[in-house]
């Protein structure tokens, strides 16, 4: 039965031209190395060499053999050299800091393909506020986190994006507006507003803030996005949130997009005070991949 210690016979046999040398090569005796090229041409039933004034050539049939086999052991080279890269990232533990909406929508099934590429790798999130994970990240407390619009210069793996939109009560005046007209960020911050979080410190009020306005009359804030939508049914007042957070049922509410459109980004960036594992390197490949 052939193997792949005659297939590396019949290389060397092709490389020196003689058995001998090919013998020494391979770790084998001179006659083994004999017998192993005559059992595979005995196999095969051909002549893949032929012997003559000392020399052992490849025949007409043994020199495409012989770049075949070349092509196979060089994908067992391949092979090997693809396993051992790997070893490094088959076990370890990535910490992972992000805010609850990303952490409960984004990151899920990429963490579920992550999982499946690389079972021995443990991936502990924690839920705390965008805030938090830069503190976090800075402290080096976790290996990486989701940041909202990151600088390009921290190289982030961006997971997605989404824009802020107006929710108003259906009876509200400016809820009679159309998706072209729109609704500006200065006439919202006229409204009686229910301001909603979602634990993070980027809302409303911080848009509003960045674009010098002030949101003048704040009848509520809330952190949870579903219970800004209960207070508007109850026409307590307007909101602005991002756009992923909408519920699924919008009755009684009418969502406007805001003119000028802003958008928020959110990405996976690794902590800047430690080179990333294996591990995490793998993660933003695969993000990357995506």
């Amino acid at each position: 039965m052939m193997n792949l210690m005659h297939w590396r016979m019949v290389v060397a046999v092709a490389d020196t031209g003689n058995i001998t040398r090919a013998a020494e090569r391979v770790g084998m005796t001179q006659s083994g190395a004999s017998q192993a090229l005559a059992l595979i041409e005995e196999t095969l039933g051909v002549q893949l060499f032929s012997r003559e004034n000392r020399q052992t050539l490849p025949t007409a049939i043994g020199l495409p053999v012989i770049e075949q086999a070349r092509a196979m052991l060089g994908a067992l080279e391949n092979i090997r050299s693809t396993v051992d890269a790997a070893k490094g990232i088959q076990r370890g533990t990535i910490r992972l800091a992000s805010f609850p909406m990303v952490l409960a929508t984004f990151l899920p099934p990429l963490l579920r393909q992550f999982n499946r590429l690389y079972p021995g790798i443990q991936v502990v999130a924690l839920e705390v506020s965008d805030d938090e994970v830069e503190t976090l990240l800075g402290g080096g407390l976790v290996d990486v986190g989701v940041v909202l619009n990151p600088a390009p210069e921290r190289n982030a793996g961006r997971l997605g994006r989404d824009a802020w939109v107006a929710v108003l009560p259906g009876g509200h005046p400016l809820a009679r507006r159309s998706v072209e007209e729109g609704v500006s960020l200065a006439e919202l911050a006229e409204q009686p507003f229910v301001l909603a979080t979602g634990g993070c410190s980027t809302n409303a009020r911080s848009l509003a803030i960045d674009a010098g306005l002030q949101l003048h009359d704040v009848r509520v804030e809330v952190r949870e996005w579903s219970s800004a939508f209960t207070l508007m049914r109850e026409n307590i007042g307007v909101t602005l949130v991002p756009e992923m957070t909408l519920p699924s049922q919008l009755q009684g509410l009418r969502v406007v997009p805001l003119i000028p459109r802003i958008d928020r980004e959110f990405a996976l960036v690794v902590a800047a005070n430690k080179p990333p594992s294996a591990a995490v390197q793998a993660l933003l490949s695969m993000l990357a991949e995506n």
